[in-house]
């Protein structure tokens, strides 16, 4: 090796990172599978230290509380399809590039028409009616709460980050003035448990997972083989080039984010009729942000959303039941949810790109 080469040699760098062309889907889905495993196995350690307990013991105790009992599988699947469905409603937008953080204003908002809508006119139709109507007023409602955004941005080309995460505090405060007027001394609105969803087999957890189901093959087949999920794809990739083959892109925007809205409010009457009967500022939970994350892992596929969305509500429960039982704050399981999310994000980057190491060859040097 002669002088210029061994110069050149110890000025690379150690390592050198390349995007993969490609990788099997078996390839990726083992990376996430040993996050999974590694994040798990890092936080039972942490657990361990805490609440000095076998970590085995603590991981079943996770599994009892998702599994534990008949009611807590329907529960765990209830509300992993209650995720699904506002997961579902924000992947449009995302897909076209409109950055929807609005979805727990607009579950919020169609929450709110539902309780309204029960409160107003349920002594005035018929239970089938009501429902119908409700159910069709708080879709309504979603979708028009996801048209203001839209055409700002469509029109004048406002920041949708910042537009959709501030109509989630007037959605907020709407339902906090619908509360003080119509609330009771506490400022809550009573449950209205007649005016509910009648019962189907394990209660309102049945309706609430095959309506989702239903959705999600909806969606997945309107992303993919419809013409407006193609315009969808298009308008995300490039907006220059959907204008220059004859897309009208404005009007994709408003149309996509009116089915984004209106899917979360549908989601929002779900959690009212076939949930609580009742609304509250916190109705949503925090799925709206939470709903992100899960089409995010998803790669905006609905079907991987399903799997995505299992493995939150999981975590969620197990975690919860598991910080009870061990009488742990709150917030571990909280920590416990990020550290595995933190892994499954982490473990995105290894599937996107390759580190490659500098060679060293029998002469060079480090």
């Amino acid at each position: 090796m002669n002088k210029q080469e061994r110069i050149k040699k110890n000025t690379e760098p150690l390592f050198h990172i390349t995007k993969r062309s490609n990788i099997s889907f078996g390839r990726a889905m083992l990376i996430r599978g040993l996050a999974i495993l590694l994040s798990v196995v890092f936080m039972s350690v942490v657990m361990f230290l805490l609440a000095k307990e076998n970590p085995v013991t603590l991981l079943k105790s996770m599994f009892d509380g998702a599994f534990g009992t008949p009611l807590r599988i329907w529960i765990l699947f209830s509300d992993t399809a209650i995720l699904l469905g506002i997961s579902l409603a924000l992947t449009p937008a995302f897909k076209m590039k409109f950055w929807n953080c609005g979805g727990e204003g607009q579950v919020m908002v169609g929450s709110l028409t539902a309780a309204a809508m029960m409160l107003f006119v349920g002594d005035k139709v018929s239970l089938p009616v009501l429902i119908l109507l409700t159910a069709v007023f708080s879709t309504v409602a979603g979708g028009i709460w996801g048209l203001i955004p839209s055409v700002f941005k469509a029109k004048w080309n406002t920041n949708e980050t910042l537009f959709t995460l501030m109509m989630n505090y007037i959605a907020i405060q709407l339902v906090t003035y619908f509360l003080k007027v119509f609330g009771n001394a506490q400022g809550n609105l009573e449950p209205m448990p007649r005016f509910a969803i009648p019962k189907m087999f394990n209660g309102s957890y049945f309706l609430n997972i095959v309506l989702i189901l239903v959705i999600c093959i909806i969606m997945y087949v309107y992303l993919r083989s419809s013409k407006q999920g193609y315009e969808i794809a298009v308008v995300g990739e490039s907006e220059k080039t959907a204008k220059y083959i004859g897309i009208n892109v404005s009007k994709v925007i408003i149309r996509t984010m009116i089915i984004s809205g209106a899917l979360c409010g549908l989601i929002g009457f779900l959690l009212v009729a076939n949930g609580s009967c009742s609304v509250t500022t916190t109705i949503a939970g925090g799925q709206g942000f939470t709903a992100i994350l899960v089409s995010w892992l998803g790669k905006f596929n609905p079907l991987y959303m399903i799997l995505t969305s299992f493995l939150v509500i999981f975590l969620q429960r197990g975690t919860s039941f598991m910080g009870e039982i061990y009488r742990l704050d709150t917030s571990m399981a909280d920590i416990f949810i990020g550290v595995v999310l933190l892994f499954i994000i982490g473990c995105e980057f290894f599937i996107n790109y390759k580190i490659n190491f500098r060679k060293f060859g029998k002469g060079g040097t480090k």
